[in-house]
């Protein structure tokens, strides 16, 4: 009895090193190989179509100590990191507080507000390349109906207003999914609590500080990381929308790295430029889950 428990135990584990590996194949395919050659061809001076490769060491990353274009595209990306959360978090928190309330009509509003996140990114960059027309667009049109000349600009073909430009596009695509993701924990919260709290004469603004948000902690953490790390590999609604100009003003890592490797043909330096965004992830993301799980579990 003992053996066929054991034996039983043994296959069955088997059985699930047998469902794994297809999905473990894909991701050291796609994943963990790319990575692995990108490191590679970093070492090397190689236009990617070319035959033969220049081995010159780590003579592109010293290059990209150096480069003032790469440490701007940092920049923007970590300002996008923050513009992200501070657009995004408390906007999508608002929607999700207000499709729970049961109101009548609530069922449309909240597929209503799901649509933009489930419009195709190339659609929604066209979209607002529209809106954002400095001579047709909607938004300068609504500007000069309020009264507002002075604020009407071109907004993608300035440098003082490109990226924010495209943040809020991004705030407009990605606040559905948090506000969906806010909802399912307000779902989760017990409805007793309130009760409780009402009687005590905790409600409206006081319910929501001291019931809401403490029990909303972990969906907030579990938001921001998403959110934070989203940023950092940031790439189609940019290169779309501006392709990292207008001079370099809403470049990311991303975009630097696909013109500098497909446009420039320069696949030995992109790949160093790919290398270098994968270890500010990396670290930054490490980061995050060490201050919001181990830290947390101290």
């Amino acid at each position: 009895m003992m053996r066929s428990a054991v034996a039983r135990r043994r296959s069955a584990q088997w059985m699930a090193y047998a469902f794994l590996l297809p999905a473990l194949a894909v991701y050291l395919t796609f994943v963990v190989g790319p990575i692995l050659v990108s490191m590679y061809y970093s070492l090397f001076d190689w236009s990617g179509v070319s035959p033969r490769a220049t081995y010159v060491g780590l003579q592109n990353f010293a290059r990209l100590m150096g480069d003032r274009v790469f440490w701007k595209a940092v920049g923007n990306n970590l300002e996008l990191m923050l513009l992200s959360i501070l657009t995004q978090m408390p906007f999508a928190l608002a929607l999700a507080l207000l499709i729970t309330k049961g109101l009548r009509g609530m069922r449309f509003f909240r597929t209503a507000y799901f649509v933009p996140h489930m419009v195709p990114t190339v659609a929604i960059g066209i979209l607002w390349i529209y809106i954002y027309d400095p001579t047709m667009g909607l938004l300068n049109n609504l500007l000069g109906e309020l009264g507002l000349w002075r604020w009407q600009r071109g907004w993608l073909g300035e440098e003082a207003t490109a990226l924010y430009a495209v943040v809020g596009t991004m705030a407009w695509q990605f606040i559905p999914f948090y506000m969906i993701l806010f909802q399912a924990a307000l779902v989760g919260i017990p409805q007793e609590l309130y009760e409780a709290a009402s009687i005590d004469g905790a409600t409206g603004t006081k319910a929501f500080r001291y019931i809401t948000l403490p029990l909303l902690k972990g969906t907030i953490r579990t938001a921001v990381v998403l959110s934070l790390v989203g940023s950092l590999k940031y790439f189609d609604l940019i290169y779309i929308m501006t392709m990292g100009g207008p001079n370099h003003a809403s470049e990311l890592m991303a975009t630097y790295m696909f013109k500098t490797a497909f446009n420039q043909f320069r696949m030995g330096y992109g790949s160093a430029v790919a290398v270098m965004s994968f270890l500010i992830a990396f670290v930054v993301s490490s980061t995050l889950l060490y201050f919001t799980q181990f830290r947390r579990e101290d």
